[in-house]
Parts: C-alpha cells; structure tokens; sequence
C-alpha cells in the first residue's frame, strides 16, 4: 500500500516543523514512490530530503539510485560518493556505488567497491534496506556478469559455497565468458 503510506507520510509532514524530521519523511516518501515506479517524483523527495537536512546519508544514497535508476549512472556515482563521504563504513553504499561501476563497465573500480562492501559486511548482497534503496541490474546479460564477477570475488576471499552459487546463476544468465 505504498500510494497509503505516501499520504500517510504527507499528512506527518503537514504536522511537523523539526527540519531533521521534515528529511527523513521526505526521504521515506521517495521509496515508496520508488516502489511504483515514480522515478521522478521519487528523486525530488530524496532531493528534498537532501535539502532539509545535509547530513543524511541515506538521503543523499536514494538520490544516487534515483540517477542510477534513470541511467544517469555519473549523477548516481557522484550522490554514492557524497554518501560515503558522510558514511564511509556503509557497505549499502559502496555495493551501490560498485553497480554504478559495474553499468559504466568501469570494472577495476567496480571490484574494488564490492570487494570493500564485503569487507565491510559480507551479506550485504543478500539482504535490503530499509532506509536506503539498492541499485539492480536489469538485464540478463548484465546479471550474468554480475554474478561471474562476485564468483570470483567470493573465491578470493574463501567463500567457495557462495562462488559457486553465483556462478551457477552466471550460466543461468547465460554469461557468455563462463569457461573463464
């Protein structure tokens, strides 16, 4: 019922005047509309959330998956990095900022940004926010890859089960570099 919860959010804030409050709900409001696919009034209330109050980072992250989920993958680089900046151990953060990467096919530093959200929590590709929106990918061609890459990423750090599950979604994908 996310239609409910954006006017259940707007009539929270019709009622308050607390700036930190006024961002967070602005911030919530954003997901929701990204629920149904209100991809342009989702990044107005993420920026509005932004404006309201600077210093959250899950504010400034839903922006950079706003951007990523238009394409913008440069505007979501730059609003993933301004989030890291404020939260630098936040592992949503640089799996996001890694997908943006990864869809820029920029993929040294997409490894590099993987490798250090799991680092930093080594489920983060398995769970959801529910503050913050993780970027996906949408093809399968670029799942496939995806998967080959964090195969070889869970190898590396001694996670066999978990490489081995991806690579089997990889071939799934039908990624065309399996034999690799």
């Amino acid at each position: 019922a996310y239609g409910d919860a954006v006017d259940y959010y707007r009539a929270a804030l019709a009622r308050t005047r607390d700036k930190t409050k006024q961002a967070s709900l602005y911030n919530k409001i954003g997901i929701a509309e990204l629920q149904v696919q209100h991809f342009g009034e989702a990044l107005k209330n993420f920026q509005r959330a932004v404006k309201f109050e600077h210093s959250i980072a899950e504010a400034r992250n839903n922006v950079g998956a706003a951007y990523y989920l238009e394409k913008k993958y440069g505007k979501a680089i730059s609003n993933y990095r301004k989030a890291l900046d404020m939260q630098p151990e936040n592992a949503s953060f640089h799996s996001n900022l890694a997908t943006a990467y990864f869809m820029q096919k920029d993929y040294p530093q997409a490894v590099d940004e993987y490798r250090r959200a799991l680092q930093l929590d080594p489920t983060v590709l398995e769970r959801t926010s529910q503050t913050g929106v993780s970027a996906q990918l949408s093809s399968p061609e670029n799942r496939g890859q995806y998967n080959y890459l964090l195969a070889k990423l869970y190898a590396q750090n001694g996670n066999f089960d978990r490489s081995l599950e991806c690579l089997k979604r990889a071939m799934e994908d039908g990624y065309k570099e399996i034999n690799n």
